[in-house]
């Protein structure tokens, strides 16, 4: 007597499509080869301030961990939990920022007060912290911006732009200059309407311009850009030691640990020019090597947007891939001498637990709307 079969169970949707796999992968690459530099590019200055060269790089394995135990929390939880906590944490962010400037609780270094010390918990970087939280509240902003009545539309833009004004107090020009255009490319993807694209740019580059004219540094940081040789030992002496560490690179590199320009001759070189290490020890071939990965991190990026059927899901995608690719890319600017200084530190590589850590929620945030993508 025959039987009927019961028809064959569908299977399972892969959680991890093939986008999400790609960019785990790409971002643990690029957190490692990060430590790896941080290591070598701080070790000499470590010896000789603390006696223990690695204590720059430990500090970094802490916040590193740190930093990875939320990307995976972040890559299993669906976005549309964090919206709603998203306003409330952005403000709590915004707040931070401004507190900055509070005598007792900022914290001054090299001409800026950037950091908080909230005395309970390590100095911390608020900027640094709000750009996932930016990511998330602007997506939830833009991506439902014609839902959203005209008074409450009003007041996040209010509120975005005290947090901007709030950064550039610090003062910080290269951070406030990748919040306000990862916001703008943001609200660009959701379609506002093109009038208030150009007036949000036109008052975003009349501050910048103010505060330019306004703190003589960096009017100083602007002439040294555009002839660095000419004060070679003043203004245009950091981007000079940087070219030189990265011509003297060649092609494949003085190799790893040796560069020269490190030991006291570049400046931050273990934070904010960071690359130029890089470069001079891996050279052309290193530095291809890494723009690669920001071109494969970038069009996977872009695919998963293309595949975003829900509007805010994309946005966090945009979001932050300005945050994560443009800001790596604003930063190797700065060291080519394409672009002005700025203190706006490499992703994944440079010192810094706020940064290291809000790097790695950003990769999250990207690796769940990659999964949720399709």
């Amino acid at each position: 007597m025959a039987t009927i079969s019961e028809p064959a169970a569908k299977p399972s949707r892969d959680p991890w499509n093939a986008e999400a796999r790609w960019l785990r992968w790409l971002t643990l690459i690029w957190l490692v080869l990060g430590l790896l530099m941080l290591f070598s590019a701080s070790y000499p200055v470590a010896q000789r301030i603390t006696g223990d060269g690695l204590y720059f790089f430990k500090r970094q394995l802490l916040w590193a961990g740190l930093g990875l135990g939320c990307f995976w929390a972040l890559v299993q939880i669906p976005l549309r939990r964090w919206f709603p906590w998203a306003g409330i944490l952005c403000l709590v962010g915004v707040g931070l920022v401004w507190a900055t400037q509070v005598p007792g609780l900022g914290v001054s270094r090299l001409e800026a007060s950037r950091w908080l010390d909230l005395k309970v918990i390590p100095v911390i970087q608020p900027s640094e912290l709000l750009k996932p939280l930016l990511v998330l509240q602007g997506s939830w902003i833009f991506g439902r911006w014609f839902h959203h009545p005209l008074w409450f539309r009003v007041l996040w833009a209010g509120i975005f732009a005290f947090a901007l004004l709030g950064i550039l107090a610090q003062p910080n020009l290269g951070t406030t200059a990748i919040c306000g255009l990862t916001l703008w490319v943001m609200a660009w993807t959701a379609g506002i309407p093109a009038f208030t694209l150009l007036v949000t740019a036109g008052l975003g580059i009349l501050a910048a311009v103010v505060s330019i004219l306004s703190k003589d540094y960096q009017r100083r940081r602007i002439l040294a850009f555009l002839d660095p040789w000419g004060n070679a030992q003043g203004d245009g002496y950091q981007l000079v030691q940087s070219l030189l560490a990265i011509g003297s690179g060649g092609l494949w590199g003085k190799g790893y640990g040796l560069s020269q320009q490190k030991l006291f001759y570049l400046p931050i070189q273990y934070t904010d020019f960071i690359f130029s290490v890089y470069a001079e020890e891996f050279g052309l071939a290193g530095s291809l090597f890494f723009l690669g990965l920001l071109t494969f991190y970038t069009l996977l990026g872009w695919r998963v947007m293309g595949r975003c059927r829900e509007l805010t899901i994309r946005l966090v995608a945009c979001g932050c891939l300005m945050f994560l690719v443009g800001q790596s890319l604003m930063n190797i600017g700065v060291v080519t001498g394409v672009l002005p200084t700025t203190g706006v530190p490499l992703p994944l590589f440079s010192h810094g637990g706020s940064s290291i850590l809000a790097g790695l929620i950003t990769a999250g945030l990207l690796v769940r709307a990659a999964r949720e993508a399709g």
